[in-house]
């Protein structure tokens, strides 16, 4: 498996870093990555207030009740009912 980098490993990443990029385009470079982490932080913490709100209104809306069961004394009736009607 991968372990964690060494110091070695380090110092190579930031040579080809630095051979890429040059040293003038290093701090632009970290300031766009650094405001790239902010904006995803923002818009994550957003997303999950969003959820939390969406939680909350959810459990706080009332309860749909459910029907009662007709039994069969009841579409007996609603038979006699529609029969009585249409005569």
């Amino acid at each position: 498996m991968l372990g964690g980098f060494g110091g070695a490993e380090l110092i190579v990443i930031g040579l080809v870093i630095l051979i890429f990029f040059g040293a003038d385009k290093i701090p632009e470079l970290a300031r766009g990555i650094g405001q790239g982490m902010n904006e995803f932080k923002k818009a994550s913490d957003n997303l999950k207030k969003e959820i939390d709100q969406g939680k909350k209104s959810y459990s706080s809306a009332p309860k749909k009740e459910k029907p009662a069961k007709e039994t069969k004394e009841d579409v007996v009736e609603e038979k006699q009912e529609k029969s009585t009607e249409n005569s």
